[in-house]
């Protein structure tokens, strides 16, 4: 039985990526900071896709404190085996200007949306490599291939995921271990409707061009990804020109952007 573990899969993204697989069968661990959602997701997936309790195991962990990672990962493989796909899908956003934003809310994005997929990596890794196999992808976002008003943490954050995503598959790749990175659109999950409360007016004009994606229709894509062994992920037409091409479309974006900056102040 193929076993994948999902950080953030109490909600959101990570949840739907987890009832895919659960649909399809495989044992499924869900790692999450709120011991209640997570039972609550369980419960939910349980009744959607008929699957019994015991293909779901619940790991309680911020993923920013490696040990306590560390520690419910393995026993998460202790219970349902080795790792076969890790998906790090645990991310926070809290949109202010830089000159607002309180340090230890920037320091809370860098540690959740960068370090902690870094740690849940780590805490599969060895394992993986030991095997000479394993899948391990990591959810971005398009906000890491351009800056956006009031965003400079989460932007900031989730653009290192690029880096740290295409040096690591140089090494990954000698020993049996594809590494993915998507980036996903604005996505309508629980944490996109509190982000809107607090998003600055600037922001939300160039965002909301974009739409937003159901949970399900991301999940879904991110599934054939890696049934496909697809590097990188895009779900727009504006996302993959940015990814491909940003040098070049960026300084039009930002021009565009700076006309309705105005407008809107």
């Amino acid at each position: 039985m193929v076993h994948v573990i999902i950080t953030g899969g109490s909600s959101g993204i990570g949840l739907a990526v987890a009832r895919c697989y659960l649909q399809r069968g495989s044992a499924v661990t869900l790692v999450g900071r709120d011991a209640a959602r997570l039972t609550a997701a369980r419960e939910r997936l349980c009744a959607e896709t008929g699957c019994p309790h015991e293909c779901i195991h619940l790991g309680q962990a911020d993923v920013a404190d490696e040990i306590q990672l560390e520690n419910v990962i393995a026993a998460a493989e202790a219970t349902h085996g080795a790792c076969d796909i890790l998906v790090a899908s645990a991310g926070v956003v809290a949109p202010a200007e830089f000159h607002l934003q309180e340090a230890q809310d920037f320091r809370r994005q860098i540690d959740t949306n960068l370090v902690g997929a870094v740690n849940a990596v780590r805490a599969v890794y060895a394992g993986m490599k030991a095997r000479g196999q394993g899948k391990i992808l990591l959810v971005s976002s398009g906000a890491a291939l351009i800056g956006i008003f009031g965003y400079a943490a989460y932007c900031a954050s989730k653009a290192a995921l690029l880096g740290f995503v295409e040096a690591l598959r140089l090494e990954a790749a000698a020993h049996g271990i594809d590494v993915s990175i998507c980036f996903p659109p604005d996505t309508d999950t629980p944490q996109l409707a509190a982000e809107r409360l607090v998003r600055p007016a600037e922001a939300e004009a160039m965002m909301k061009a974009g739409g937003a994606w159901s949970a399900e229709a991301v999940a879904a894509r991110i599934v054939r990804a890696l049934d496909r062994n697809e590097r990188t992920v895009y779900f727009t037409t504006t996302i993959f020109l940015l990814g491909r091409f940003g040098s070049v479309v960026r300084p039009f974006v930002y021009w565009w952007f700076e006309r309705k900056r105005v407008r809107v102040r």
